[in-house]
């Protein structure tokens, strides 16, 4: 699929069915997150994935306040995949130190978008998560003392019927050449 169309078909998914994913398309999804560039190829990540339905649910209910919406679809998901910041090479950390800039984070962006593009072109549906209680998932995945877990990543077969309308900007209005 050209890429362009990869990048329009991908959605922030909020409705799956309640299908089982096969672990060899989260392999697949893993696989194209690995190839991601990184900082200094420092690779800061560790993907933990979770789609036993019971613990599924168990994770979801850290990824919601009880008293609001956000988030709540979280609870029907059949996958759920944490995204643990492992940490940078010696180079990766010390550049970050002096430009003051967390790459291991970007690098984690970039992980996560290689993660979702190939899910979006096996047909699996994504939407990723930064708000969410840390300190519960890292307890519930058993996490080592010193990482952190910067986003989650649902997956699972969309919905049909219940893709969301991208707004974006025109093009115009966000690129320029040689000057702001």
């Amino acid at each position: 699929m050209p890429f362009l169309k990869l990048a329009e078909k991908r959605y922030s998914a909020r409705k799956y069915l309640d299908k089982p994913v096969n672990r060899s398309l989260i392999e697949r999804a893993v696989e194209a997150a690995r190839l991601a560039p990184s900082a200094c190829n420092s690779q800061p990540w560790h993907f933990v994935v979770v789609d036993e339905p019971e613990k599924v649910k168990k994770l979801a209910e850290a990824t919601f306040l009880p008293l609001t919406k956000m988030n709540k679809f979280v609870t029907q998901v059949p996958v759920i995949v944490a995204l643990v910041s492992e940490p940078s090479n010696t180079s990766a950390a010390a550049g970050g130190y002096v430009k003051k800039k967390p790459y291991y984070l970007m690098d984690i962006g970039m992980a996560a978008e290689h993660f979702c593009l190939q899910a979006a072109e096996d047909n699996l549906g994504t939407c990723i998560l930064g708000w969410f209680n840390e300190k519960k998932v890292k307890k519930y995945l058993n996490v080592p003392k010193g990482r952190s877990i910067p986003l989650l990543i649902t997956l699972g077969y969309p919905e049909p019927g219940n893709k969301t309308v991208k707004h974006r900007r025109e093009l115009d209005s966000i690129l320029s050449y040689n000057s702001y």
